[in-house]
């Protein structure tokens, strides 16, 4: 699928601790993140029941719409299908990538999570529309993710056609560390939903990735 890649400039995506919090307090966080400019949500949290993660994805999607934002869901490839979200997201010990293009058709985006080049180019040969490689950082969100050096990273970029973007630990303060690279965009989960003020800090992490990767557009 041909979409704007520029949305993926900065990525955010949900976290099973957030949704420990009052349901109405996470989804006006959530609001104040689509508010700030951010135009890529991703919905994971394989902790959740099937009818709950159903329900509470009919929501996220709405608030996408309304900010004109891009809506994907992590693995749930049936539900993603069945509300019309715009895309889902497969890991490596998830759904081949070939199997998930398969089931969405060509209308809807596929992300792939790769940690190596191997995985990257088969990934983008399978259907993928773009790329989330990590982790770049240690990161406490996903207890079992390996390191991914700059070199690797950076060779996956300069390999493929698709976009990229990394995934992992990335903060406000490290994102420097990949200037330089043909990066797309930087996927977060702590660095915005962990902040006091979510939506000053989306704009902060918004004006930042602009300078490293160089990509400016309208809100």
């Amino acid at each position: 699928m041909i979409f704007d890649k520029d949305k993926l400039l900065v990525y955010a995506i949900t976290d099973k601790i957030l949704f420990s919090e009052e349901e109405k307090f996470f989804f006006n966080r959530v609001e104040e993140v689509l508010k700030s400019g951010i135009k890529c949500l991703q919905f994971r949290n394989k902790d959740i029941s099937r009818e709950d993660f159903f329900r509470k994805a009919i929501v996220l999607r709405d608030l996408c719409k309304k900010y004109n934002a891009l809506f994907i869901i992590n693995d749930e490839v049936e539900i993603a299908i069945k509300i019309k979200a715009d895309g889902v997201h497969v890991g490596q010990e998830d759904m081949e990538a070939q199997k998930a293009r398969k089931m969405i058709g060509e209308d809807m985006i596929l992300g792939v999570s790769c940690e190596n080049l191997e995985q990257a180019i088969l990934a983008e040969k399978n259907g993928a529309d773009y790329l989330g490689v990590g982790a770049i950082f240690k990161t406490n969100s996903k207890d079992d993710a390996k390191t991914v050096s700059r070199e690797m990273l950076k060779k996956i970029c300069d390999e493929v056609k698709i976009p990229v973007v990394a995934i992992g630990g990335i903060n406000e303060e490290n994102m420097d560390l990949l200037s330089g690279l043909k990066l797309s965009g930087f996927a977060m989960i702590q660095a915005i939903f962990g902040a006091s003020d979510v939506r000053r800090q989306c704009e902060r992490l918004i004006l930042t990735a602009k300078k490293i990767i160089g990509v400016y557009y309208e809100n």
